[in-house]
C-alpha cells in the first residue's frame, strides 16, 4: 500500500504506460500471426517464409520481455512451423 497519494498516482501512471506498451506488443504478435496464416493459405512459400521469420522474431521478443509466457510462445511457434512445413512439402 502506498504511503503517499502522490506515489500511488505515480505507480498508476507507470502501470498504465506498461499496459499500453504490452498491449501494442501483443497486438503486433497477433497481426504477424494473421499475416503468416494468410500467406500460408495462399500457399505462397516465399511470402510465408518471410512472414514466419517476422512472426518468430516478434514472439521471441514478447516472450523475452515476459509479455507472453515462454511456453505459449513455444507452442505458437511450433504450430506455425508445422503449418509452414505442410505447405512447403505440398
Amino acid at each position: 500500500m502506498a504511503v503517499k497519494k502522490s506515489s500511488a498516482e505515480k505507480r498508476h501512471r507507470q502501470s498504465e504506460e506498461r499496459r499500453f506498451r504490452n498491449k501494442a506488443v501483443k497486438s503486433a504478435v497477433r497481426t504477424s500471426v494473421k499475416k503468416f496464416v494468410a500467406s500460408a493459405r495462399k500457399k505462397d512459400a516465399g511470402e510465408a517464409e518471410a512472414a514466419l521469420k517476422d512472426m518468430i522474431k516478434r514472439i521471441d521478443t514478447a516472450a523475452g520481455k515476459g509479455i507472453i509466457k515462454k511456453n505459449s510462445a513455444a507452442r505458437k511457434k511450433s504450430r506455425m512451423q508445422r503449418l509452414f512445413n505442410s505447405i512447403k512439402t505440398a
